[in-house]
């Protein structure tokens, strides 16, 4: 690893107990890990961190982590992406990968800093709430599900969101970010 980030050492994974490298982005991904299991009720089973991803562009492909997948009741229900920085620039490519992780438009869609959140209506892209304590209690979640469409995401959609993500994520991340790469 190199790049930017100052590697301090290894942490231990909270969610899975995995050994990594500490930095600054994963302490901040820890933190928000040991938030979502203490303070708003989920198990540490339903929360499911560094899911691979691979998206396409037309004849080019990328692969990236996203930071923290939900599931309740055997679905993917929140998508949390972490970023340093602005929120606002991650509502768009995070609705992207919201559209592409699953066959279904996931219901909750969170963008953080670690210290501020914002909470996205992944059907609509509109914003819901503010603030990291916003973001929904598993309870609350539940709830939510009961009127989430979990609308099924066309071919053409998933091409148009791959190619957003791609952008994004791929060609428009940092050079030395080990969570994201081109592989063809």
């Amino acid at each position: 690893m190199g790049g930017h980030h100052l590697i301090l050492g290894e942490l231990g994974d909270f969610i899975t107990g995995e050994l990594l490298a500490d930095t600054h982005d994963e302490r901040y991904r820890q933190k928000i890990a040991r938030f979502l299991v203490a303070d708003k009720g989920y198990a540490k089973a339903d929360i499911h961190p560094r899911r691979p991803m691979i998206v396409a562009a037309g004849n080019r492909k990328g692969r990236l982590m996203l930071d923290f997948t939900v599931t309740v009741d055997d679905r993917t229900a929140m998508v949390v992406k972490y970023g340093p920085g602005s929120l606002v620039t991650r509502y768009r490519p995070t609705l992207a990968i919201s559209r592409l992780v699953e066959h279904y438009q996931v219901p909750v869609v969170v963008v953080t800093n670690g210290e501020e959140a914002d909470i996205l209506d992944g059907e609509t892209g509109k914003l819901t709430a503010s603030g990291f304590d916003r973001i929904p209690a598993r309870e609350k979640l539940v709830q939510q599900l009961a009127q989430a469409k979990f609308s099924p995401i066309s071919l053409k959609r998933a091409e148009m969101e791959a190619r957003i993500v791609y952008a994004f994520e791929i060609d428009g991340g940092c050079p030395c970010d080990d969570t994201a790469c081109r592989i063809a």
